[in-house]
């Protein structure tokens, strides 16, 4: 995870000066000073996660030159076979979607099926390990 922290730090580094350089030059154009800003922001919030995933689980196999194949065998994860939550969640976002342009009633519907879709996909497994 270091070498992924070490690349989106200077994604956001690009980022950083990018956007003073823009924000200097354009004046008083502000729309792509602030996506330069959102882009600083989101690539660093990435390279702080893998920083952070690199402090408290320690360096991985694919980190170190003289590591095998083996190391990583096993099982990885929990993978859930179905699950009828994703399509709420698309549901929902496309509710939301027509809801700008049809109104807020229906935007507040659609972001309430969001809502539900995606509390049900986070908490759907929740006591799976008890």
């Amino acid at each position: 995870m270091r070498t992924e922290s070490y690349l989106f730090g200077g994604v956001a580094m690009f980022f950083l000066i990018t956007g003073v350089g823009y924000g200097l030059w354009s004046g008083p154009e502000p729309a792509g000073t602030a996506a330069l800003a959102v882009a600083f922001v989101m690539s660093a919030l990435v390279s702080f996660f893998f920083d952070q995933t690199y402090r408290r689980r320690g360096s991985r196999p694919e980190d170190r030159k003289d590591a095998e194949v083996i190391e990583r065998a096993g099982p990885l994860d929990f993978f859930p076979a179905r699950s009828a939550y994703p399509p709420v969640v698309g549901a929902g976002a496309a509710l939301a979607a027509l809801g700008i342009v049809f109104g807020l009633w229906l935007f507040l519907i659609g972001f309430g099926v969001l809502g539900a879709g995606v509390g049900g996909m986070v908490f759907q497994y929740a006591r799976r390990g008890e």
